[in-house]
């Protein structure tokens, strides 16, 4: 029989839990983004883990859309979002930043990324992907989601909410709270990430 009571921790265990997310900062940059609902979506993600957007244009949709004001809700004030001409004007101007692309051509699997504290984790456009001569530039530091091969890809707000709470699941893995969330949990968070390379290959 499961044990299904709370622990009288619980309340502490998760404002922990929060405090120890919003201490890692991170990055998430939409190269060329199509769909107004994939942003709107994105952003709200953005403003849930106090992650930056950025947006490098040309945009599929004005800033003003409707539909990507509706996906965002009444969250736009809650983000940072900034805007660049071109990838190479949000590499130069982050020149120090470490960056970690994602892609379908990648051979990697997300949880195999390093995600450090102020990591850009980039994307690209629905249709398209990330720009050939930027992946191929950046091989050692492309990762993939995986699914069946025959599924062409996934939908990209929700590709960024998995890739971004690994982000934070590692930063919690790897930080001071493993005495509140307790050994079996963490361990068991750590087991899942190493492990699942045996299924997904």
């Amino acid at each position: 029989m499961y044990n299904l009571s709370i622990p009288a921790n619980f309340k502490l265990t998760q404002i922990a839990v929060f405090d120890k997310f919003m201490e890692m900062k991170l990055n998430i940059a939409l190269v060329e983004p199509e769909i107004p609902q994939n942003t709107g979506n994105i952003s709200r993600t953005c403003a849930a883990i106090g992650a930056d957007l950025h947006l490098v244009r040309p945009l599929g949709f004005q800033i003003d859309d409707r539909q990507l004001k509706r996906a965002g809700l009444d969250y736009w004030d809650k983000l940072n979002v900034f805007y660049y001409d071109s990838v190479a004007d949000l590499l130069d101007m982050h020149r120090s930043s470490v960056f970690l692309y994602f892609s379908t051509k990648a051979e990697r699997n997300y949880w195999h990324a390093c995600y450090t504290d102020g990591c850009f984790v980039v994307f690209g456009k629905e249709t398209a992907g990330l720009p050939e001569q930027l992946l191929r530039g950046n091989m050692d530091r492309c990762y993939r989601l995986p699914m069946r091969r025959e599924i062409r890809s996934l939908n990209l707000s929700n590709t960024v909410a998995v890739v971004a709470y690994e982000a934070l699941r590692q930063n919690l893995a790897g930080g001071a709270l493993g005495g509140v969330m307790g050994d079996a949990e963490g361990g068991a968070a750590g087991n899942m990430a190493g492990g699942a390379e045996d299924i997904f290959i």
